[in-house]
């Protein structure tokens, strides 16, 4: 082997043991990195049986449905019709954790006060 063969040899091992140390380097900062949590906000419309459901005591169930990753908002009574209001409430929740059929399921077992749950909108955060 020529000189310039050793050193080419000796410089490219230096760039191949440079490469991996920036690669280790890279792959420490990426791992303390905390993982981005998808979420999702959603506007729910909750129907109460009839004019005469408190509405006050409909909402404090609704919020009473406690699960991990799900986070209550604001909320407004919006009027349906004959004297009728539904209870517009907003809530986040971490996909992973909560599905909107739990959320439903959950807040439907208050039967003396709810009617029925749809979900007005739904969005990623």
């Amino acid at each position: 082997l020529t000189v310039s063969c050793i050193y080419f040899l000796q410089e490219s091992a230096e760039a191949k043991r440079l490469k991996e140390e920036r690669l280790a380097q890279y792959e420490a900062k990426k791992s303390k990195k905390p993982a981005l949590i998808a979420k999702s906000s959603i506007l729910l419309d909750v129907k109460p049986w009839d004019d005469e459901t408190d509405m006050v005591k409909m909402e404090e169930c609704v919020r009473s449905v406690t699960m991990d990753g799900l986070l209550w908002g604001a909320s407004k009574l919006v009027p349906v019709g004959y004297g009728i209001k539904k209870l517009q409430i907003q809530c986040v929740v971490e996909d992973d954790k909560v599905g909107t059929d739990m959320l439903e399921e959950a807040i439907v077992a208050f039967e003396d006060y709810v009617q029925s749950v749809d979900v007005a909108a739904f969005n990623k955060v």
